[in-house]
């Protein structure tokens, strides 16, 4: 029995939702999206929420949106996706890579501060694995020096920091619905703020800066004049995306709760190994558990974090690393001159590192033999 590291959770509510988007006619940024929003924004509790084709494209209209301007820096975590930092370079900006926390692999907050500059715009801080960081001392910080906070949830659907449901918090924050997230519409994302001139401006720039999409302009109540208030960008998403997004909505406590169970079963499994630790959820938080990530303990096994990866592989359990540091990549190395020794719990983080699958869908047996591997190639791999 081979064990993917992800697999899509759909039901036949996903199906028919796709299937009534297809049949109405109306294939491109709708009705259906328009409802999606609508829901997403009453689910999280914020005043407004756009839908766009990935989350990418949500932080690149967030930061847009405040301003950001060539020579500008944007503060981010040294490990996390690409995307993260890509779009702070998009404006010819600087993103400033910040070491993250050894225990939750969450910035480390305590280190922000000493690299905000005259030239620092914004925090861009990711809930890594669905575990929300510390917000309050973040939003302390950036309150003192005048910055903007963008939240990159792409990992934290549906997530809580001290009771509060991410993505009404800060000045915006994203969300990604790529096919591995916990809720997935195979590619796409949305943006979540309070403030409505944001809002408008960012429901403008996803669709070439036209003040009139095309259910403005074709429905029965539109009219075909539009204007093009700016140079925009092709980010809108589709009627089909959003119903596959709305039937997700629905069942998505219920999914969390899977994920849930299941790391319970991880952890409790794993804490009395002592080739592996478990993750660490800070108590003023709660996890979306859109990753389920192990350490590794190099100093009591015989191999190192690639070749425990190979070995899990030969028994059929697919795992993989989230995720390699921005400053290992020949872009950021070029474009910021920073050396690895600057990081050093991202680099003690990155050699240990592994995900392991973690989806609603799996099964006990399945979750049993994830355990079962994981530990025999502990033992078969001890000092």
């Amino acid at each position: 029995m081979k064990i993917p590291f992800h697999k899509v959770d759909i039901t036949g509510q996903e199906i028919k939702g796709v299937i009534r988007a297809v049949k109405s006619g109306w294939w491109t940024m709708g009705p259906k999206t328009i409802e999606f929003e609508r829901r997403f924004r009453n689910y999280v509790g914020s005043k407004h929420a756009i839908a766009v084709n990935s989350c990418t494209a949500a932080m690149h209209l967030a930061l847009d949106a405040i301003g950001l301007k060539e020579g500008d820096e944007v503060i981010v975590p040294a490990i996390t996706f690409t995307a993260t930092a890509e779009v702070v370079c998009y404006f010819k900006a600087k993103p400033i890579l910040i070491d993250i926390r050894r225990d939750t692999l969450n910035i480390d907050v305590s280190k922000i501060e000493s690299k905000i500059t005259s030239k620092t715009k914004a925090i861009i801080p990711v809930h890594y694995g669905g575990q929300p960081v510390d917000l309050d001392m973040i939003k302390k910080i950036a309150k003192k020096h005048n910055l903007f906070v963008i939240e990159d949830a792409a990992h934290a659907l549906p997530a809580w920091y001290k009771n509060k449901k991410i993505g009404t918090l800060s000045d915006m924050t994203c969300f990604s619905f790529y096919v591995t997230k916990t809720l997935a519409t195979g590619e796409g994302g949305m943006i979540t703020t309070n403030n409505k001139r944001w809002a408008d401006k960012m429901k403008i720039m996803r669709l070439h800066g036209m003040n009139k999409d095309a259910w403005k302009r074709y429905s029965k109540t539109g009219v075909w004049f539009y204007d093009v208030m700016e140079a925009g960008f092709k980010y809108n998403t589709t009627d089909i995306n959003a119903a596959l997004g709305l039937a997700q909505l629905k069942r998505l406590e219920t999914m969390w709760r899977k994920r849930k169970r299941i790391a319970r079963r991880y952890s409790e499994a794993f804490k009395s190994i002592d080739g592996v630790a478990c993750p660490t959820i800070d108590d003023y938080t709660e996890t979306s558990w859109h990753l389920y990530v192990i350490k590794l303990n190099l100093d009591s096994l015989k191999i190192g974090r690639n070749l425990f990866i190979k070995e899990l592989g030969k028994r059929g359990i697919s795992s993989s690393v989230h995720f390699i540091p921005l400053y290992k990549h020949t872009f950021y190395k070029n474009l910021l001159r920073i050396r690895s020794s600057q990081f050093p719990e991202s680099e003690y983080a990155y050699k240990r590192i592994i995900s392991l699958p973690i989806y609603p869908s799996m099964g006990q047996e399945e979750v049993d033999r994830v355990i079962w591997e994981v530990k025999d190639v502990v033992e078969k791999n001890k000092k």
